[in-house]
């Protein structure tokens, strides 16, 4: 089957003619534009959601590597080093999230904390018209599979959050929160405890550098019995 499409270039005033045309397009061929231009459709509406994500101040859209480092100096070093006590300790002072954020943020997974963090606002929220936007919010900017800054979740738990929000409570991404709080406690708390930034926090020293000590090939304060003295 053939579709007649009209075609109409741009206006040349220095050509001879101009006059519309019109090509014969097949089936596949029509599929096909029609599917770039959904291609690039969806593709300019991500680059307007992400703009004004960005200008809204919902979430930090910057690279870790453009984004400045946090000001670690009104830390004291013994209350760095009360963090390692435990990650609940860690994540009780608001000094100690600042700092995991920005280790988070060399490690490239600085979503994790920041997922956290909203969830445990959106459980403080009252207004029940607050509560359905700020979960589309968390799940734009988090769930979805398109979101800038993705976590990693199961599908099932995914599949739960998206029909639960549709009638959001305070309790619809504690499945979600609680699976990214044990990933943070078993991998990244670890790591975070021997990483450099904490280490200059608690002032501790690294490792010790094994240095090698020179052999001595000659030894002159002895010589065998029955030999010359050295001159």
């Amino acid at each position: 089957m053939k579709i007649f499409v009209f075609l109409f270039p741009q206006f040349n005033f220095s050509a001879p003619k101009e006059e519309a045309y019109f090509k014969m397009l097949s089936e596949d061929e029509l599929l096909a534009c029609r599917m770039k231009e959904t291609h690039l459709r969806n593709k300019d509406k991500k680059s307007r959601l992400s703009l004004l994500l960005a200008k809204s101040g919902s979430h930090e859209n910057v690279s870790p590597e453009k984004k400045p480092p946090a000001k670690t100096n009104h830390i004291a070093p013994d209350v760095a080093l009360r963090w390692g006590d435990s990650f609940e300790e860690l994540l009780s002072h608001s000094g100690g999230v600042e700092v995991f954020t920005q280790f988070l943020r060399t490690q490239f997974s600085e979503e994790n904390i920041e997922f956290w963090l909203a969830c445990e606002d959106f459980k403080t929220t009252e207004s029940a018209t607050k509560l359905q936007s700020k979960a589309k919010q968390i799940h734009v900017i988090f769930i979805d599979k398109e979101a800038p800054k993705e976590i990693n979740i199961d599908y099932s738990t995914k599949a739960t959050i998206e029909k639960n929000i549709l009638k959001p409570t305070r309790s619809c991404f504690d499945a979600a929160q609680n699976k990214i709080y044990s990933l943070m406690k078993r991998d990244c708390y670890p790591r975070f405890l021997t990483s450099d930034t904490y280490l200059a926090l608690t002032k501790r020293a690294g490792p010790p550098t094994m240095t090698r000590r020179r052999s001595r090939s000659f030894v002159f304060n002895e010589r065998p019995e029955g030999t010359a003295a050295w001159l």
